[in-house]
């Protein structure tokens, strides 16, 4: 499988302290790939690095098959060749329905004039039915996305950002204030969604890593420590001595 992303070298340094030091990664397409690590491990600032939003000292970040530069692009730019990132907190337009939320992320030419004069075609009210049942709220579409659960929110953003059609999702902890059910169904949900993209999802919970049931890589102080299945990289004396030992 040829690799969708590939950093290598990459180091960044804020105020003296090394967050990323002489980082290589790779995931190919499709490939569902769990990130874990202590806390200060680098986990969000390389999620930062491949979205954009911050620049690294050294190293490359190459994406696709033309071998494209992250680094000589925007943010704006990057999110347009295919990379959606979901945060921590559910970010859902709470006054909006399921269905309004779904349809304002849907992949569509927004420029001044398209948006001005944009309806709804049959086409785009299919591909919403479809997100919904795929996140589980298709019962939910003309409900306020403001009073859905947790959870139910957690999902939303997920199929918001599914609708956008990117080829890679990185998805920060998303097992986080979940019950055990919907916990489930978020495991299934981002299996499903790797079967035809790379998903990288970054996790403290070893439980809901075990269920993603896909090769782990560890960062520690902003490098790969190990790398492998859950059981292989578990097994590794210095994982238990920097993260699992704590």
């Amino acid at each position: 499988m040829s690799s969708l992303l590939q950093l290598s070298g990459v180091s960044v340094t804020f105020d003296g302290f090394r967050a990323i030091n002489n980082l290589s990664f790779q995931i190919g397409e499709p490939e569902l790939r769990a990130v874990i690590g202590p806390n200060g491990a680098g986990k969000t600032t390389f999620m930062d690095i491949v979205t954009g939003k911050t620049r690294p000292d050294e190293g490359t970040v190459i994406w696709g098959e033309r071998s494209v530069s992250l680094l000589k692009m925007s943010e704006a730019q990057i999110a347009r060749a295919g990379i959606g990132r979901k945060f921590q907190r559910p970010t859902v337009f709470e006054d909006q329905t399921v269905a309004e939320n779904l349809m304002v992320a849907l992949k569509k030419d927004r420029g001044p004039f398209s948006v001005l004069f944009w309806r709804a075609e049959p086409a785009d009210q299919t591909r919403i039915e479809e997100l919904a049942s795929e996140i589980s709220l298709v019962d939910h579409l003309n409900t306020q996305a403001g009073i859905l659960s947790h959870g139910q929110k957690q999902w939303l953003e997920i199929g918001m950002l599914l609708a956008q059609e990117p080829r890679l999702l990185l998805v920060d902890e998303p097992a986080a204030g979940m019950s055990g059910a919907e916990r489930d169904h978020t495991t299934e949900l981002l299996k499903e969604a790797a079967k035809t993209r790379a998903v990288v999802v970054v996790e403290h919970d070893m439980d809901f890593v075990r269920k993603l049931d896909c090769k782990v890589t560890v960062l520690h102080e902003g490098s790969v420590l190990a790398e492998g299945s859950l059981d292989h990289v578990t097994a590794n004396q210095e994982v238990i001595d920097v993260y699992l030992g704590r």
